[in-house]
Parts: C-alpha cells; sequence; structure tokens
C-alpha cells in the first residue's frame, strides 16, 4: 500500500527531494554494481549504487556527475535491517535492506562485495539512525 501511495503522490519520481545536500558525485563511502528488483514490476535491474551520508542512492550507469540524476534513493535512517536473503530469494549473493514498510532485494556479484555492502550499509544504519542523539542523552551525575 505504501508503494502505491507514493506512485500516485509522485513520491518515487522525485527522489532529489532527499538529497539533502548530499553530493553523491563526490567521495562515496561504498559505490558499486549492484542488481536490484523493481519496485512495482519485479524483473531484477543492474545499477550502479552510492552510500554516502546516511542515503543509499542508485544510478543507470557508473558515470555519476554533479548532473546525475539518481533513480531513487533510500534514507539508511529509516532502514531496520539488512541482512542476506540467499534462502529467501533462491539467488547467490543476495541480500535484502527492510524497513517498516518495504524489503527491497539486491544481488551483489560475489560473496565478499555482498559481506563489504552489508557492512557498510549497517555501519551507515547506526551511525544514522535516530535512537539516540546526544541532545537526547541525560547525565543524571551532573545534575545536582
Amino acid at each position: 500500500m505504501a508503494s502505491l501511495w507514493r506512485a500516485a503522490t509522485g513520491f518515487a519520481a522525485k527522489p532529489e527531494a532527499d538529497y539533502d545536500g548530499v553530493e553523491f558525485w563526490s567521495e562515496p563511502e561504498r559505490a558499486g554494481w549492484l542488481t536490484k528488483q523493481g519496485e512495482y514490476i519485479k524483473t531484477w535491474r543492474r545499477r550502479w549504487f552510492v552510500l554516502k551520508q546516511g542515503r543509499l542512492f542508485w544510478f543507470k550507469d557508473s558515470g555519476v556527475t554533479r548532473a546525475s540524476r539518481p533513480r531513487g534513493v533510500v534514507p539508511v535512517a529509516s532502514c531496520l535491517t539488512v541482512k542476506g536473503a540467499e534462502d529467501i530469494l533462491n539467488k547467490q549473493y543476495a541480500f535484502e535492506l527492510s524497513t517498516r514498510s518495504d524489503t527491497m532485494y539486491f544481488i551483489a556479484d560475489s560473496e565478499k562485495e555482498k559481506e563489504d555492502w552489508i557492512n557498510s550499509i549497517g555501519r551507515s544504519i547506526v551511525q544514522h539512525s535516530r535512537s539516540v542523539t546526544d541532545s537526547e542523552i541525560v547525565d543524571y551525575d551532573s545534575k545536582q
């Protein structure tokens, strides 16, 4: 239902709203080819992925410049898990990225690439999650 809502409102067609000033074309934390399952038509497409500053962007090709427009973007802070998915998809080097409402599936080119992507995305989820921020930490010992 959430996917249908995004399609109806144009949310999926305008991912630039989620760029948040991220210079995805310069010095990514991780970049590389993955095969991604489509959101509406469940075909598999090879896409160039860029992980930077808590956002996972994907593009049609690897020639990413300032003028490039991502085909999509996921804010990793909205993600709950990233884990292997070979058993679910019955495909080698598969992994999944889950939010509260959706699960996206990917296939890497090797076991090492799969593990590297899972580790990089997992680190980014932890770094950008809103579970506890400095302003929310209360130090009861320092209050008199």
